[in-house]
């Protein structure tokens, strides 16, 4: 007799974390943003370049339900299956932003609370999510504060104490700390001194790789999306001008745009 043949069925492919299809929006008669499409994948880092006023902001406050878009659609592979988060009711979206999404801001006052301890910011988060123990609060925030490189002994001390790059870093231990599903980040080493940005980059970077994490990166620096990011878009007045590999799209840029900022002849 021969041997049984394994007759398992192929795994289906994975759907996409999130499908975005022709949104846009305006201010008025000035484009914020136009058609924009593009699927993110489980576990892939998109970043997003332009130069100030090519509408990657717009985008990314759209596709993290800060913004009203006009037109299109955002889905999102929640565990309920695909949903469009334009669509969803506010409980439903509050949900999301406290559990599944996460936001990352340039500045770190804007996604801190300067007056409470940073492990009690980390604990916030985790208590948005359902956590009520204490000494299990404050032992996982310890160790996010660890994994951040802050000091045990600081972990009691308020942000307002806090160099720059220590806030920032304290601001992605309170957004990592649920292990969120996306991640959003605006201009995460931007104002910080360059010694501190290649900090603060080795440490996202090590974070991306061993949580395998999905994100979204809004950047003026190259340097960034080259180190982080999978996949670039790059935006002019609204519209994604060019897409691909971020390493294919900075060795070999097609759009004369894209070739400036490239070449950094365009200050972005």
């Amino acid at each position: 007799m021969s041997p049984a043949r394994n007759l398992a069925e192929p795994a289906a492919p994975a759907r996409p974390l999130l499908s975005v299809a022709g949104l846009g929006k305006s201010y008025g008669g000035r484009i914020g943003c136009a058609d924009v499409s593009f699927d993110l994948w489980p576990g892939e880092v998109l970043g997003i370049v332009g130069e100030s006023g090519s509408g990657k902001s717009t985008l990314l406050g759209c596709l993290a339900g800060q913004l009203a878009p006009d037109r299109g659609q955002v889905i999102f592979d929640t565990a309920e299956g695909p949903q469009d988060t334009l669509t969803m009711s506010e409980p439903q979206r509050r949900r999301l932003m406290r559990g599944d999404w996460a936001f990352v801001h340039q500045n770190p006052r804007d996604g801190l609370r300067m007056g409470v301890s940073a492990s009690g910011n980390v604990g916030e988060r985790l208590m948005a999510v359902g956590a009520r123990h204490y000494g299990d609060i404050r032992a996982e925030a310890a160790d996010w504060l660890g994994r951040v490189e802050i000091a045990a002994d600081r972990i009691d001390d308020r942000p307002r104490q806090f160099s720059g790059g220590m806030q920032q870093r304290l601001q992605i231990a309170r957004n990592l700390v649920t292990n969120p599903r996306l991640v959003f980040m605006d201009e995460p080493t931007g104002g910080l001194d360059v010694s501190v940005q290649a900090r603060l980059l080795d440490l996202l970077r090590g974070l991306v790789r061993q949580m395998g994490l999905s994100a979204i990166i809004v950047t003026h620096d190259l340097a960034v999306v080259r180190l982080l990011a999978d996949r670039l878009m790059v935006m002019k007045d609204g519209r994604v001008i060019e897409q691909g590999l971020t390493d294919q799209v900075l060795d070999d840029p097609q759009a004369a745009y894209t070739q400036l900022l490239v070449s950094s002849v365009l200050q972005v």
